[in-house]
């Protein structure tokens, strides 16, 4: 006699076998995404450890695009389902960032060229830093994790050549340098470095901005950012947010951020998704910079012409150069 319970060998039932295992994979590869599409559309990641894998979104997305087709042949209806809505979704978000909507501005505009810099604890090597500002022709340049010594070799590499102005706390660790005058001190509504220049007859707020990293204090990171965007209402139509934001456009905070009326230089030029960090960092040595947290903001009365970014010796940190105008 037969057993009636025993394993169906023939190719028949291999198949069935495979394609349950091969639905079972795909099923466990989509949860991926769609727990982080769950934490986006919630604002979840808002001070909690959701933030940390947040900044992986744009790969999550490129994922669930890959495995679409996929279930779809496999007919598993139910996974294609959600995978389309994933893929729907996550388009949606990340698509924008791919189409410019800026570069225009009017010959006789103004034109103000702005970099940032993060120094990676002071270690950056401040000639090529003093050379990036020459050869880019820089107005404006935010620094981060600046320390007194690493002030003091910029110095003596030519900075103040260059850049002659200077706005520098006590007990922080961002600087702004520029070589335009400066219109006003600081405004002490902002929780950060800031100075107001005078950008041929315009008035230029400039904001250097480091918050804190979202995997050392999830509540401390977004605390920073809820503190800029508190500060921003009414006072970003001349503004220049600029520096170390630890901060994809998919955060929670950065999107609130950006809703206060600023615009994200990167996005309106079609270069959203291009990585900043980590670049030749000590502990992922080999690995090229995957995403974007270094950013220039600006608000309505300016437009952006051009961003790039630039590789500097010992900093994790690709430094982000732009140029903006005012048009407004």
């Amino acid at each position: 006699m037969t057993d009636g319970t025993a394993e169906d060998t023939s190719p028949a039932g291999g198949r069935r076998r495979w394609r349950t295992a091969a639905k079972a994979a795909c099923g466990v590869l989509l949860a991926g995404p769609a727990v982080l599409v769950v934490v986006r559309l919630f604002g979840w990641d808002d001070g909690t450890v959701w933030a940390l894998p947040m900044a992986g979104l744009p790969y999550a997305a490129l994922l669930a695009v890959v495995l679409l087709p996929v279930v779809a042949l496999l007919r598993a209806k139910w996974l294609t389902g959600v995978a389309a809505v994933l893929v729907v979704l996550q388009l949606w978000w990340l698509v924008p960032r791919f189409l410019p909507d800026g570069g225009d501005a009017p010959a006789g505009a103004p034109r103000l060229r702005v970099a940032t810099s993060n120094n990676f604890m002071g270690q950056v090597s401040p000639a090529a830093l003093v050379e990036l500002v020459r050869e880019q022709r820089i107005d404006v340049l935010a620094v981060e994790e600046q320390s007194d010594s690493a002030a003091d070799a910029l110095d003596a590499a030519g900075i103040r050549t260059l850049l002659p102005h200077r706005e520098r706390p006590d007990g922080t660790d961002t600087a702004i340098y520029t070589r335009l005058p400066v219109r006003s001190a600081a405004d002490p509504a902002w929780p950060t470095t800031n100075v107001t220049v005078d950008l041929g007859g315009h008035p230029v707020q400039l904001v250097a901005v480091h918050t804190y990293y979202p995997l050392g204090d999830a509540r401390r990171w977004a605390e920073g950012l809820h503190q800029l965007a508190a500060a921003a209402p009414g006072r970003t139509r001349d503004a220049v947010l600029l520096g170390d934001f630890n901060a994809t456009l998919d955060h929670k905070p950065m999107r609130d951020l950006i809703d206060t009326g600023l615009t994200d230089t990167h996005e309106e030029l079609g270069a959203g998704l291009f990585p900043t960090w980590p670049e030749n960092h000590p502990d992922f040595r080999g690995v090229p910079p995957v995403i974007q947290i270094d950013h220039v903001l600006h608000g309505s009365a300016l437009t952006a012409l051009d961003v790039s970014e630039h590789a500097l010796p010992r900093s994790d940190h690709r430094a982000v150069v732009a140029e903006l105008a005012v048009t407004g």
